[in-house]
This record gives C-alpha cells, structure tokens and sequence, in this order.
C-alpha cells in the first residue's frame, strides 16, 4: 500500500539545500501532487542557498545573506512540497519504510512512512578531537546558519585576531573573507604547502600570494588544542611549537560526507565515508532510496576511483537525476573529473584532473610539464603571468591533469581542460583546439595550448 494519502506515493526528502530541493522540484515538474505527495525535512532555518557563497558575505563583498538565498520555504511550499524547517530525521528504518524526524526546537518526534526517499544531508565540516574544540568562538563554516554564527562572532569579538586552522579551499578563502574585515589573520596548515588539491610546487605559489597579503603562514604544524580563557572562549590555538593568540577560530580543514544516518541504516558506504549510488544516483542494492550532493560518493573518470566532491555544481546536477527518476524520466550522472576553482583576492586558483600522488595511487605512469606565460597578449596593457602545470599518462599522452595559478584570466582556463579530460583526449590532439584569441584575452598560443606542446615533447621522450 502507498505511504501518501489516497493511493498517492509519498516521495520522502532529507536535507532541504541544493541535492535535496533539486529533486524535490525536479519531481514536482514532472509529477502533481495528485500523483506524488512530497515531504521534505529540513534541520536548518535556510533551504537552497549558495553555501560556496558563504565567504564572500562574510568578507563583505555580498552584502546581504538573503542573497546567497535561490528559493525559500515559502516559495518551495507553494509549489506543493510540504517542507518542514526546524525537523531533523534522527532515523530511517528501511525495511519499515519510513523516517523518524524530530522538532529540533521542540523535541517532539514522530515517524513518516515513504515509497521513495532521497539522502541529502550534505556534508559536515571537520572537527578533530582536540581540548578546546567546542569552545566558543570556534566555527565550522559549511551551512549559512554556520556563517550568520561566525558574523555574530566577529561582530562581538573585543579583538581583531583570527587563526585559521587548515589551508584548503574553505581555510584560504575564510582567510580571505577576514582579512577583508580587517582582521590579523594567522594560518596553521598541516601540509608543507597551502592547498593540498593541488601539487605543492603549485601551492608554493599560493602561499607566496597569501604571505603578500599579510596572511601569517604556518606550515607543517599540528594543531594540538584550542586555549580557552577564564570565560570559556577561545583565546588561542596551540601548536607542538608555539601559541597563535586568537579572538575567533575558523575551520577550514575540509568537510567529510555526512551520512551518520545511512551508516546506521546499514546503507552502504564508501571508503571516504560517502554512500554508493549507481548512474541514476539510486543507492546501490535499494530500489526506493536515492541520495545526491556531499554526502555521495562519485565516480573520477580519470583514475577510475570512487570520490568524495563537496561542490554545489555536482549537488544540483544529482538533484535534477533524481528528481527526473523519481518523476518518472531518465537521467543519470557519469562521474567526474575534479574540476575546482578559488582564488586569494586576485590570484586564481583552478585543477582538474589528477595530482602526481592521484596518479600514483592509480597505478598510472606520466610525465609532468610546467609553463608559465600570462593570460593576454604579453604587449596588451594588464597582461599578468600565469603558471600552468600539465599531467600526461606516459606513451599515450592522454592528458591526466591540470593545475593552474594565476591572475584575472586563469582560473576558467581549466574549463578547456575539463572537457579535454572527459572526451578522454591526448595532449597531442589538445594542440589542435581551435581556442578563442584576441590580445586582451589570451596570446596567440593560449597558455593551456603551450603547456600541451610541452607535454608531447615530453610524452615522445619518455617513450
């Protein structure tokens, strides 16, 4: 018997941003609440919004938050989704069917039965267990009500000292957003070299960029515990070495799938935590149950592996599959080649594809090439250098991965490469792309295309 009233299925959604809501619409279009009923939950004040946006309110260069808002409740409510905000499911029972949800400002719990249910609870910000982290003053930054408690932080705070714990995408861009608020920024990376997605010749350059910021680098160094003051804020974070003074502390580590509740339903998972879906985004081995966005696992088509990709592009797209599936269509989702693009203030930062050690743990011989060039004709007012490092597997010459580091122009250059990388193309046949050119865009041998020439002299002699 349908769990909807009236012989209607019942399509359940957990998570209300941009996977989940994607397939919430996506369904409504192609089926009416005669049909389908739709119930979707939601912990959180906010639904489909820009949390890649998040940086730039904090940093003040998106003025308002309601801006980083696509739909709001409301909206999603009158097109027939019974969406429930405040309510998180704390359960699902898959052989019942169904899912407990509870009022997270209440505490009431009750259960909903579903013929079809949709996983889309994101991801979840790294906290490592060290003495201090919960303190106040400590942020996470992965959903928009994380940023609203970071801007209240920063807003009360006495001083104007941040640490940034991490130097990944969300750590280099949060340390962005706080030196725009005029804030002392400090860094304490782990790694050798900010940015570890990319190669750490590569992230030499961007903490060179950092540094000429005014962002106080910290490599190499282990976080141990976050002080905390005679008040229970944070006051500092301490390394094996030192102490770096802080009023607010910022993560940015990196994120992890969140799928407490799939593992506790005995969904399957992969070795990163996310859980496995086939094409059509259905997890694997049940029928009813498809899940989409950060807490998924994806397929590279470069390596071959399982990934786990925490980015908005990818969430949307799966939303959309979903939603056509679940409505009755046909869709799915091939898998991915890493394409990722930040940038500190002015420098752009963009890789697709491989890093050396993707290439290695693939079992994969290639050969590595660095250009460097500028993003206009060299004689054109502006012209700024650009550095492009280029992957290829050894004898073939397929192209396996680009990095590239650079100013206005550089980062969605790597587009070029992204298609070249799922068309599967040599770096040979690269050289042949018919690329735009006019002085105030690129020089008559676009950097990419240089880099290309340079790797098939270097595939030809390593064969």
């Amino acid at each position: 018997m349908s769990a909807g009233e009236q012989g209607r299925e019942r399509l359940v959604v957990i998570g209300g941003d941009a996977a989940g809501m994607a397939a919430a619409s996506q369904a409504r279009r192609l089926r009416g609440p005669d049909e389908l009923e739709i119930v979707a939950f939601e912990r959180g004040h906010f639904t489909s919004y820009s949390a890649c946006g998040i940086p730039y309110w904090v940093g003040g260069q998106v003025e308002e938050r309601d801006a980083l808002i696509a739909r709001t409740p409301e909206e999603h409510r009158a097109r027939g989704i019974d969406l429930r905000m405040r309510t998180e499911v704390v359960e699902i029972d898959v052989p019942g069917r169904r899912v407990r949800a509870r009022d997270v400002d209440g505490g009431a719990a009750s259960w909903t039965a579903y013929d079809r249910l949709v996983i889309a609870t994101g991801a979840r910000p790294v906290r490592p267990d060290l003495p201090g982290i919960d303190a106040a003053g400590v942020h996470g930054v992965q959903t928009l009500d994380d940023g609203q408690a970071l801007l209240d932080t920063l807003r009360s705070a006495g001083g104007r000292r941040a640490v940034v714990i991490g130097a990944g995408y969300i750590g280099v861009e949060m340390a962005e957003a706080l030196i725009n608020r005029g804030h002392e920024v400090t860094v304490v990376n782990r790694g050798a070299e900010p940015m570890s997605t990319l190669d750490p010749d590569m992230g030499r350059l961007v903490r060179e960029a950092m540094t000429g910021l005014g962002v106080t680098m910290v490599d190499d160094a282990e976080v141990t515990a976050i002080l905390t003051g005679d008040d229970g804020r944070a006051r500092a974070v301490a390394t094996r070495d030192a102490e770096y003074p802080a009023d607010v502390v910022v993560l940015g580590i990196g994120v992890r799938p969140e799928t407490t509740l799939a593992r506790a339903a005995g969904l399957p998972l992969g070795e990163h935590g996310g859980l496995l879906t086939d094409l059509s985004m259905r997890v694997r081995g049940h029928a009813g149950i498809w899940a989409g966005g950060d807490c998924v696992e994806v397929l590279d088509l470069v390596s071959g592996r399982e990934r786990h990709i925490a980015l908005g592009t990818h969430a949307n797209k799966h939303g959309q599959i979903i939603g056509s599936n679940v409505g009755g269509g046909y869709a799915t989702f091939p898998g991915v080649v890493g394409t990722a693009v930040s940038k500190v203030c002015d420098l752009e930062i963009a890789r697709t594809g491989l890093r050396e050690k993707d290439a290695r743990r693939a079992g994969l011989q290639y050969v590595t090439v660095t250009v460097e060039s500028t993003g206009r004709a060299g004689y054109y007012p502006g012209a700024a250098p650009m550095t492009v490092k280029m992957l290829a597997e050894r004898l073939t010459g397929r192209l396996l991965g680009v990095q590239i580091v650079g100013r206005e122009g550089a980062a969605k250059r790597v587009d070029v490469a992204a298609v070249a990388l799922t068309a599967g193309m040599t770096v040979e046949r690269m050289t042949a792309l018919d690329l735009g050119y006019a002085p105030p865009f690129s020089p008559v041998w676009d950097p990419v295309l240089v880099a290309a020439r340079k790797a098939v002299t270097a595939v030809r002699r390593a064969g």
